[in-house]
């Protein structure tokens, strides 16, 4: 009998604590005048980029207007962390396009991206694991499929996240720009 009692207890206590998160990240959202939660950015309006959100952040995000949560986490790395339930709990459409590194910046995967982008119902967080592919990415979209300069590309991606894979954008940018 004391082995249900302490599951009991546990339980409502990881429930409770889940509904307290909750409603902290949405008061700070509130109260924060419409900022996104630490670790995300706004490089755009209405486009919220950032890593792997921590609890609570999708309800925050939700409450700044975020309709639809775009993931460019690979298979593996949705398998440690699967924030498609807890996107679809809150209402939010939940798309995958996924980059698992380097060989998946193609302007192929900037052009899927920019029609998600396109599609998405109001506004958009575009994660990966740390912010890096998301930068990686959008600075690839807004040169292929936008027409911005290489050292627009840049800051768009800076903007909103890349970080180490930057040479690795910032050459396939000069290629692309050769071949032009």
């Amino acid at each position: 009998m004391p082995a249900r009692i302490s599951r009991s207890l546990i339980a409502a206590i990881a429930l409770s604590w889940l509904v307290l998160t909750f409603m902290i990240s949405t008061a700070t959202a509130r109260a924060a005048g419409e900022s996104p939660p630490s670790g995300f950015q706004e490089p755009r309006p209405g486009l919220y980029t950032g890593g792997l959100p921590g609890t609570g952040d999708l309800a925050a995000l939700r409450q700044l207007g975020v309709a639809t949560v775009i993931d460019l986490r690979g298979t593996d790395e949705r398998a440690q962390r699967d924030s498609q339930a807890e996107s679809e709990l809150l209402g939010l459409r939940y798309e995958v396009l996924a980059i698992d590194g380097a060989d998946d910046l193609t302007p192929e995967n900037a052009e899927r991206l920019k029609h998600a982008l396109d599609d998405a119902d109001g506004k958009v967080l575009l994660h990966c694991a740390s912010g890096n592919r998301v930068g990686a990415l959008l600075a690839l979209m807004a040169f292929h499929e936008e027409g911005a300069s290489r050292r627009q590309a840049l800051e768009l991606g800076r903007a909103a996240g890349l970080k180490s894979l930057e040479p690795e954008v910032d050459t396939r940018l000069r290629q692309s720009r050769r071949s032009r």
